[in-house]
């Protein structure tokens, strides 16, 4: 297998030792270079061709933002992931960051010279391997799978875990090559399972998706040309954390030609509007007599996130039956995928992205593999695809 090569761009030497030390310790990914700032970088990435960037904000001689207006101008479609203590403080930047091609971001912990970034270690394996790893299949390299470097992840938690209760200090080692992850093989494809819906599918009243890694770019790609009449409500869970949805959702809404909002709790479920749940919130939907409400609630995180997926298919499947459409896209693990299948068997139309358009084909594989989605689609076809279905079935056309 081919490593995933890492370019890191960080002023502070420090910083870039710590991160490189993370990623150097995962077999199958390595640091090809540094770089203090966004000029050096430029310099490095022609010498050393890296199939991901790991990329600072606030930088001299050229920051972040300059950096990657000159990779825009320059054509790189190298993917970036920004890791900034500026994304704590300016969700605005962040999101510009995004808007001028960054594949994602992940905040420092603790400031810009962080002691505690071993805290989004798991955070920065997961990206590096999602972006970089499908880059370099891209280019015509043969990286690992994701689950490979999270299995990595898993096995170090286990040893510190036994380590932690001998008494003892963890050893985690420095180089890549001292590590050899074990009891891991490559998952084998299953054929989906087969859902019996409870009814036939009816009119479209609301359309609920789901979404994690590699989503930032994929619902731009998505909003950005869906039908600008399109009638039914959408809800949207995108993971990220608390800060940010809301000019998440205002940077959508300036390329979609719906309106785009974050969600709020208890406010009406409007035709031709795009709710994105808040960070560090589930989002639901309950039914009144006077209409349907969007509820946001801090229940405990289900799959490990919050919002999570599963809990809006839930409440749609239990509110709307076959009355809905559900969408599961880009995602590392499996959340949204078992109460999609629920949605499924009472009847409600589902997709699902495919695998060759997926950053990562977590969530829609463990979907599809469940037998919840109807119809798997490419990312430049899905908001055709969403539109179309909600056009045929929409309320007063189709029951």
């Amino acid at each position: 297998m081919d490593t995933i090569s890492v370019l890191v761009c960080d002023d502070s030497a420090l910083m870039r030792n710590l991160i490189s030390r993370i990623i150097n310790e995962n077999e199958g990914m390595h640091v090809v270079a540094t770089a203090m700032n966004g000029q050096f970088a430029l310099d490095k990435i022609p010498l050393v061709n890296p199939d991901v960037i790991v990329l600072d904000i606030e930088m001299p001689v050229m920051n972040g933002i300059e950096f990657l207006r000159e990779r825009k101008a320059r054509k790189w479609d190298i993917p970036v992931i920004i890791l900034s203590s500026v994304a704590i403080q300016g969700a605005a930047i962040t999101m510009q960051c995004l808007e001028l091609g960054a594949s994602d971001f992940i905040t420092k912990p603790g400031g810009s010279i962080s002691m505690d970034i071993a805290k989004v270690s798991e955070d920065l394996v997961e990206m590096i391997s999602s972006y970089g790893g499908a880059y370099a299949r891209h280019i015509g390299k043969k990286p690992n799978d994701p689950d490979f470097f999270l299995h990595q992840i898993k096995m170090r938690e286990a040893e510190r875990f036994v380590a932690k209760q001998k008494g003892e200090a963890a050893v985690v080692p420095e180089k890549k090559e001292t590590f050899v992850p074990t009891l891991w093989t490559q998952p084998a494809k299953k054929e989906p399972a087969v859902i019996t819906p409870v009814r036939e599918g009816g009119c479209i009243e609301l359309i609920a998706l789901g979404i994690s890694t590699g989503g930032p770019n994929a619902l731009r790609d998505v909003f950005k040309m869906i039908d600008p009449h399109l009638k039914q409500p959408i809800l949207v869970v995108q993971h990220m954390p608390a800060g940010f949805t809301a000019e998440f959702a205002n940077s959508l809404d300036r390329i979609c030609p719906l309106t785009v909002t974050e969600a709020k709790d208890g406010e009406p479920v409007e035709d031709s509007h795009i709710y994105i749940a808040p960070g560090n919130y589930h989002i639901y939907v309950e039914k009144r007599l006077s209409g349907a409400v969007v509820r946001l609630s801090q229940d405990p995180p289900r799959n490990g996130h919050r919002p999570s997926a599963d809990y809006l298919f839930e409440s749609v499947a239990k509110n709307y039956q076959n009355r809905a459409l559900g969408v599961i896209m880009t995602g590392m693990g499996r959340d949204g995928a078992a109460e999609l299948a629920e949605m499924r068997k009472e009847g409600a139309w589902t997709l699902g992205q495919d695998e060759a358009s997926a950053i990562v084909y977590g969530m829609p594989k463990v979907a599809w593999e469940l037998g919840a989605v109807q119809k798997q689609v490419p990312l430049n076809q899905m908001a055709d695809a969403i539109s179309a279905l909600a056009r045929e079935h929409l309320r007063g056309y189709a029951d």
